[in-house]
């Protein structure tokens, strides 16, 4: 459901609501909040919130500290996990400065102005994502270990796989949050999961990742285990990706010919830790720039289409500890890019590049094969270049 201000305020006087949450994320897609009482939120809508915005990385020096939270009222969820009886609601907010317009490192207001470029364009897109993880244990004073759950593979059921209820519980949650999970199993991993969901509007998908994640780490500490989105924790294990559906109602060759032009430029950005570049490459997780119509050692791979009127595709390389926003603003660009050049797409390779002759592959471009070198490639990117303010694109790339 998607409130406005007044139906805010309205839940929480009738709701019981005690504490607000408003919240934001860093350039790195690190959710932060501040907490305020419902005696405040009507300024909150009116002013904003103030805090120091020189904490918080990449958005401000220590000169220009000073900016404000602005709630968005759409994006009222409830804390199903907090008290019933003393509701603790969310809402994700803007970040601007104190002339009221939004700041230059706020990813999501980014991906907002993004959007509203490519609808001018006559470019509309739904994207979905599917979020592995890995459930550890913890020791007796609650430290972290990376002793897998469990010890079940691919789509085994109870009792090997005993993430089952912890599954439950997240996509319970999520339900009384507003999102919808498409479904949820046991991955390849000891310990991993993944949980889908269906496409939304670009802004909304964003949040539901980050909602996503905030969800599963509450849920699982609950349960006396931790959640990590790392992508790769165990060596010899599978990765933990974050797969990107992409829909479209026309153009879709085009939109993928753009995506696969720049991804390495992007690269950086979708796969921004040491720990995203042992992933890659390793089990199905793609090393080389190609696509195929279902084969999932592909970049790229086209499913089949099971919504009439729309086409979609899915790109495998992005991992969990992307920002969303940022994620998903430089895909749309670079769709963009590929419709307005009118891009060739190539030709499908319909291989397995997990088995495939190295005489074959060594053909093939690839991704960065590691994060320095997917630094240097953002850094001199003119595509990128054009649509990152240099403080983003220097928190990334320094």
């Amino acid at each position: 459901m998607s409130y406005t201000k007044q139906e805010v305020m309205d839940f929480i006087r009738q709701e019981d609501v005690k504490f607000i949450r408003l919240a934001f994320c860093d350039v790195y897609g690190v959710q932060k909040n501040v907490s305020i009482m419902p005696s405040e939120i009507e300024r909150a809508f009116s002013d904003g919130i103030s805090f120091d915005g020189s904490a918080i990385d990449g958005f401000a020096e220590g000169e220009k500290s000073d900016l404000i939270l602005k709630p968005d009222p759409s994006t009222l969820a409830v804390l199903p996990w907090r008290p019933t009886h003393g509701r603790v609601i969310r809402m994700f907010c803007d970040v601007v400065g104190p002339n009221g317009a939004a700041i230059e490192c706020d990813c999501r207001s980014l991906l907002q102005k993004t959007i509203k470029t490519a609808h001018e364009k006559g470019v509309d897109c739904l994207f979905g994502t599917e979020i592995e993880f890995y459930l550890f244990k913890t020791g007796e004073d609650g430290e972290k270990t990376l002793i897998p759950f469990d010890n079940a593979a691919y789509m085994d059921i109870a009792p090997d796989d005993r993430g089952e209820n912890v599954r439950r519980e997240i996509c319970l949650a999520l339900e009384e949050m507003g999102i919808i999970p498409e479904s949820s199993r046991h991955e390849d991993g000891p310990g991993q999961n993944e949980i889908d969901f269906r496409c939304a509007d670009p802004l909304t998908a964003a949040d539901n990742a980050v909602t996503f994640k905030f969800a599963v780490r509450t849920i699982a500490a609950g349960n006396g285990l931790w959640a990590s989105f790392d992508p790769k924790p165990l060596p010899g294990k599978s990765g933990s990706g974050m797969h990107i559906n992409i829909s479209l109602q026309k153009n879709r060759d085009a939109f993928m010919a753009g995506v696969m032009a720049h991804i390495s430029e992007m690269s950086a950005f979708l796969n921004p830790t040491d720990k995203s570049y042992a992933r890659l490459g390793d089990r199905k997780a793609p090393r080389y720039i190609s696509w195929a119509h279902g084969n999932r050692s592909q970049l790229i791979r086209i499913p089949e289409e099971t919504t009439p009127g729309r086409s979609r595709f899915e790109l495998r390389s992005p991992d969990p500890t992307v920002n969303p926003y940022l994620a998903i603003a430089l895909l749309i660009q670079a769709g963009l890019d590929g419709i307005e050049k009118n891009m060739a797409l190539t030709g499908p390779v319909e291989l397995d590049l997990t088995a495939a002759l190295k005489e074959f592959t060594d053909k093939l471009d690839k991704l960065p094969e590691t994060l320095e070198k997917a630094k240097k490639i953002a850094a001199e990117s003119e595509f990128i270049r054009n649509i990152l303010p240099k403080r983003l694109l220097k928190a990334y790339t320094e």
